[in-house]
């Protein structure tokens, strides 16, 4: 099975050794104190290295054909967990996107500001054309909160809270343990969880999201930078 058949079919993938432990270093230097301090921000695309980044992961060999040539990368999440600071997710798609601005139109909902950004629930066509990379900064094994998926819970558009206890009991449940250095590929839509850590490592990775140059419905991608970043 090629690699884009078996995204296209299981809804996620998992790349090995995508990016050097050395490269995985000098990325955790560039990472402003202000995230490291707060475990997590939405608030990095806008650094330089943190775009030179997202274009070499969009030009990987692996994911040329999932992402997309003309993609673009519209978002970069930083996340850290640990026994510390610590968190559980419940099984959930991922909704929300970074827009430039309010507009109204036809499955335009759950407006929110999250940092300065203004986003939005998208429409399903376009969550349809969207992939998100994590990029693990440290191994992420059993104990550190790993991302669990319901492979294949992705072919059947938006699900409610009963769709996706009826699709986690049919379906099952995949562990997506990962190393340092490591990808993982998936589509928004795809039913996504993680347990809290129970381990004395940490769990740190960027999540990076890829969509159209043009988001469409009256949208336009985030253009702005925003003030916590104007010192990247």
């Amino acid at each position: 099975m090629s690699v884009d058949t078996h995204f296209q079919t299981k809804g996620y993938l998992l790349v090995k050794q995508a990016i050097t432990r050395a490269q995985v270093a000098a990325l955790l230097a560039q990472l402003p104190d202000t995230a490291t301090q707060s475990g997590g921000t939405r608030c990095l695309l806008d650094a330089a290295w943190c775009a030179a980044l997202a274009e070499q992961l969009r030009s990987h060999a692996s994911l040329q054909a999932i992402i997309g040539r003309h993609a673009v990368a519209v978002q970069c999440t930083y996340f850290e967990k640990s026994k510390d600071r610590n968190w559980l997710v419940s099984m959930h798609q991922d909704r929300s996107i970074p827009v430039a601005e309010k507009v109204e139109g036809a499955g335009l909902t759950g407006w929110s500001e999250k940092e300065g950004q203004l986003f939005v629930h998208a429409p399903l066509d376009l969550l349809g054309q969207l992939v998100a990379v994590r990029l693990h900064l440290d191994d992420c094994h059993a104990e550190d909160g790993p991302l669990r998926v319901v492979p294949a819970s992705h072919h059947d558009g938006l699900l409610d809270e009963t769709d996706i206890v009826s699709k986690r009991q049919t379906l099952g449940e995949s562990v997506c343990e990962a190393d340092r250095g490591d990808l993982l590929v998936l589509t928004p839509l795809l039913l996504h969880a993680s347990s809290k850590a129970s381990g004395t490592g940490k769990r740190r990775l960027l999540h990076f999201v890829f969509g159209p140059p043009q988001p469409g419905h009256g949208l336009a991608w985030r253009s702005m930078r925003c003030s916590e970043c104007s010192d990247l």
